[in-house]
């Protein structure tokens, strides 16, 4: 850890968490045990995040489309979820992490969504890392969803359609309130960003790992951030322009 420079740290990190399945698949066993084996992936790189200092963690931990799995397998997922919320709160408020979540919320069987508010309503005034867990999560379906309540805004009167920028489309996501992803992390080696964050990693640096994620660790996160660190974030413009010395 002492290579990364701490004054180019990623504000925020998104990672898609992909391959509990291949992982339990090479040790001929069930899925279900490799997504108890992602959990501590999950665990360890909450704690390394926040010890860095990274300020934003936003976990793809459940799709949409998720939901088309085996119904044994979604129901042990959401069993996962219940239990590490319920273990992992007293341990967010000790490094003072607030837990927040975007997706389809009202998707979620009714008493995780009382875990995860009441773990939520816990957390709220921790201010060291915001720990966002994507759930029952599509990037279309947030886009619909914002493009529906701007409309309704137009509708009523609220909203001139001239007033609609960037900014105010922003804040019609679930995201809301919080910055655009510096890096995107996707482990098990797949090239795809699987519906995730459509609209603001319009600029993040992506980062793809051929770790399965319950193998994904400490030392696999700081490489990610290294390999960061090498990028010259331009947003349109040249390096020269970046350097002040624009020709």
């Amino acid at each position: 850890m002492d290579q990364i420079d701490k004054e180019k740290l990623p504000h925020h990190i998104a990672i898609i968490m992909d391959g509990n399945g291949r992982w339990a698949k090479q040790r001929l066993s069930n899925r279900i045990s490799g997504h108890i084996k992602g959990v501590d992936a999950v665990r360890d790189t909450v704690t390394s995040c926040r010890e860095l200092g990274i300020k934003i963690l936003t976990l793809f931990a459940f799709s949409v489309e998720n939901w088309k799995r085996p119904k044994e397998e979604v129901m042990a997922l959401m069993k996962l979820l219940k239990e590490y919320l319920v273990k992992e709160a007293d341990e967010m408020l000790r490094n003072d992490i607030r837990l927040r979540a975007i997706g389809r919320i009202d998707d979620l069987p009714r008493d995780v969504q009382e875990t995860l508010f009441q773990t939520m309503k816990k957390t709220e005034r921790c201010g060291g890392m915001i720990l966002n867990m994507a759930l029952s999560y599509g990037g279309r379906s947030e886009i619909l969803h914002a493009v529906q309540s701007i409309l309704s805004d137009v509708q009523r009167g609220i909203l001139k359609p001239e007033e609609i920028t960037f900014q105010r489309f922003s804040e019609a996501l679930w995201t809301r309130g919080m910055p655009d992803p510096d890096l995107l992390i996707r482990t098990s080696g797949e090239f795809r960003i699987s519906n995730f964050l459509l609209w603001q990693i319009a600029y993040t640096e992506l980062y793809v790992t051929e770790t399965l994620w319950p193998d994904f660790n400490r030392r696999e996160l700081v490489k990610a951030i290294l390999d960061y660190q090498t990028r010259e974030r331009r947003f349109g413009m040249t390096s020269e322009q970046l350097n002040g010395v624009e020709k």
